[in-house]
């Protein structure tokens, strides 16, 4: 048990982001690094296309998520296929036996803190502006519901599980790395703290993208007064003008947790890569291309003697410990997810239709049912329906079936997980393809749940694998979504392209609700579904 609870941890700290896998980049080749990373490092891009014209040394990236990259890493999948991995932390790979026995040279590049960004008239309406302030002060204000802000998921994001190590270990107060017992203890603040969370993400640059979006009215969704995110993201919003007001960045007094970003060669490199790498590192952790990362990605220079940047706060940051055993982590994850962070509710518009007929239908009662528990994955154990969750079933064909709903109880979920699991593998596919009517009835299913008992995430989870062929066209529900009530427009709608489903349309239902679209086409259907979790 000590063996998964450790991998787990690992899992969980490695990468902010939540991206789908691409596929390994081929065999080694002279002057060339192929990376595995977290896909946040995209906007490095720059900066190594110039690295290569100075070293001699190109990058290759392949993008990957949280779950998958660090189980891929302490597996053994990495082996041969890559030379490095770049993620944002390395601190407890280093501690886990599978993992750690693959990490060789670690360099570190540029370091982020996750901060509190908000808007600036709303820290001077708390009264925080150029004053210190605590994590108990803006857990207390979070509790009176004075502001409200989104966050990643922590078991998606690093930058997620950074803030509530940061907060957990604040309130705590022991000035150790929190403890199991300790958790139990701070439950109350925390459960104050994060209910002011308004929106989810599973990804860093996915949830700074919707507050841009939110904030601007380019969709319907609730508007956030702010973000818990990595400060290079904060920065990067208000370089980018978007906003109609700039984020002031909080930085609690009592401390943060920062991502150091160590590029790390695996420790079965050749020693081609082993040369690359040393070019590589010693290039970027020279002054001046210090200085282009800062610029460039607004993420700290590591290097003393490089200055920062007017954008920073000029202050040294007090870092805080992170929980020291796997128990500790595993209480931390389970408290927030099964009582303290605001349930979940969501629909699955589940296209049933003849296409779906054989494998297809059998890969939806797959991944239905690896929700429910069955999933024993390291990524499954994370990615499952949650204590408090509402979940409502609503398959379609020719039109939409009678729609399902089940509330998995906070106490002994499992006789309703097995409710949800026969229903999944009752599944059977047959008839027409409906989408927009079968949609159409998710937003009215919806509006009385959501009436009964608002304070809850809310959902629609769309997929087909076909173009709508019955019923109404994409117009007709529109022209319809423009008369929901606005608490039904705000409602997110995470859209899933499978077969031959149509990405043009399902791409407008997704951006005009808020939503964002996921691609099951080359990757298991499963996979995709864990992702959406984390938006969830």
């Amino acid at each position: 048990m000590r063996r998964v609870l450790a991998l787990t941890l690992g899992l969980v700290l490695l990468a902010g982001c939540s991206e789908p896998s691409s596929a390994p980049l081929g065999e080694p080749e002279p002057g060339t690094l192929r990376i595995l990373a977290g896909s946040e490092l995209a906007d490095m891009q720059p900066v190594l296309d110039e690295a290569a014209r100075a070293t001699g040394v190109t990058v290759k990236f392949t993008f990957t998520g949280t779950l998958e990259g660090a189980e891929a890493l302490a597996n053994g999948s990495v082996d041969g296929k890559y030379d490095a991995v770049w993620f944002s932390s390395n601190r407890y790979p280093a501690g886990i036996p599978e993992a750690a026995k693959r990490l060789g040279n670690q360099v570190k590049i540029m370091s982020s803190p996750v901060v509190l960004g908000l808007a600036s008239s709303v820290v001077r309406r708390l009264g925080w502006a150029g004053k210190p302030v605590s994590w108990g002060e803006i857990a207390a204000q979070a509790g009176k519901k004075a502001f409200s802000y989104g966050m990643t998921d922590p078991s998606a994001s690093n930058s997620g599980f950074s803030a509530l190590v940061g907060v957990a270990s604040a309130l705590a107060g022991a000035g150790n790395a929190i403890d199991a017992r300790q958790i139990a203890s701070v439950t109350p603040q925390l459960t104050q703290f994060f209910s002011a969370q308004a929106l989810s993400a599973g990804s860093s640059g996915w949830l700074s993208d919707a507050y841009t979006r939110r904030a601007t009215g380019q969709d319907p969704g609730q508007k956030v007064d702010g973000l818990i995110n990595y400060e290079s993201v904060l920065l990067s919003a208000n370089a980018s003008g978007k906003l109609p007001e700039p984020l002031t960045l909080v930085y609690p007094s009592d401390g943060v947790v920062t991502a150091d970003y160590p590029l790390t060669l695996l420790a079965d490199a050749g020693s081609d890569a082993r040369s690359a790498h040393q070019r590589l590192t010693d290039y970027l952790r020279t002054p001046d291309v210090q200085k282009r990362i800062m610029e460039t990605t607004q993420r700290r220079p590591v290097v003393p003697g490089v200055a920062l940047g007017p954008q920073f706060a000029a202050h040294d940051l007090v870092e805080l410990p992170f929980p020291a055993t796997q128990q500790a982590v595993d209480a931390l994850l389970s408290a927030y997810f099964d009582k303290i962070r605001r349930p979940s509710r969501t629909l699955y518009v589940l296209d049933t239709s003849g296409s779906m007929k054989g494998d297809r239908i059998d890969s939806l009662r797959t991944a239905l049912v690896g929700l429910t528990g069955a999933d024993t994955s390291l990524a499954g154990r994370f990615r499952r329906f949650r204590s408090r969750e509402e979940v409502t079933m609503l398959p379609f064909n020719t039109g939409p079936s009678r729609a399902s709903t089940f509330t998995v109880p906070e106490q002994d979920p499992s006789a309703e997980l097995a409710r949800i699991k026969a229903f999944a593998e009752g599944l059977s596919a047959g008839g027409g393809t409906a989408i927009y009517d079968s949609l159409a009835e998710a937003y009215r299913v919806l509006e009385p749940l959501a009436a009964r008992d608002p304070d809850r995430f809310t959902s629609i989870v769309l997929m087909t694998d076909g173009e709508n062929a019955n019923g109404s066209s994409l117009a007709d529900f529109q022209a319809a979504f423009g008369g929901l009530p606005a608490a039904m427009k705000q409602v997110p709608v995470f859209t899933v392209l499978f077969g031959e489903g149509s990405g043009d349309e399902l791409t407008q239902v997704a951006g005009m609700s808020g939503g964002k679209v996921f691609d099951a086409r080359k990757v298991q259907l499963s996979s995709v579904f864990q992702e959406i979790r984390g938006y969830q």
